[in-house]
């Protein structure tokens, strides 16, 4: 069973390809409220609304002090044509061994299509400028995610 994290708990630091093939860490963005959703698959429906609300809203959630990023078990080449369709506008990081989803709760066991198998959860956590978890959310749907995000976080 994968364990989650807990708010006040150092979150895992991490390094990964974005799509253009370049390293980003998670410790680049120390001083910054931080964002890192997980989404099973580039291009699919749900994780397509999903950064498409992200993009969306990056704007006013950068205005109110948040850093936005994605991970998904996906190649970078999958990411960067993700990236293209939709004019995503933040980073997309590919977890291809999906170390950092475990690392943070998010991988294990999920009902698809009546069937338990294992995979990516739709996840978010939230974390403040010193890298703490702030709010961690689990098996969250795409459509609305966003808006309720922002609702929990008071923006």
């Amino acid at each position: 069973m994968t364990q989650k994290l807990l708010a006040g708990t150092q979150a895992p630091d991490f390094a990964l390809l974005n799509s253009e093939g370049q390293k980003v860490a998670l410790s680049d963005y120390r001083g910054r409220n931080v964002i890192v959703y997980f989404y099973p698959e580039a291009s699919t429906p749900g994780c397509t609304t999903e950064a498409c609300d992200f993009r969306d809203s990056l704007a006013s959630l950068q205005g109110s002090g948040y850093e936005v990023l994605g991970i998904s078990p996906d190649a970078p080449e999958k990411i960067a044509g993700f990236v293209d369709e939709y004019s995503l506008t933040f980073p997309l990081l590919s977890d291809e061994d999906h170390a950092v989803a475990l690392a943070y709760g998010a991988w294990g066991e999920k009902l698809r299509d009546g069937e338990i198998v294992e995979g990516l959860v739709r996840s978010t956590v939230v974390l403040d400028p010193e890298g703490k978890v702030r709010l961690t959310q689990y098996q969250v749907q795409a459509q609305g995610h966003v808006a309720a995000l922002k609702t929990e976080l008071g923006l």
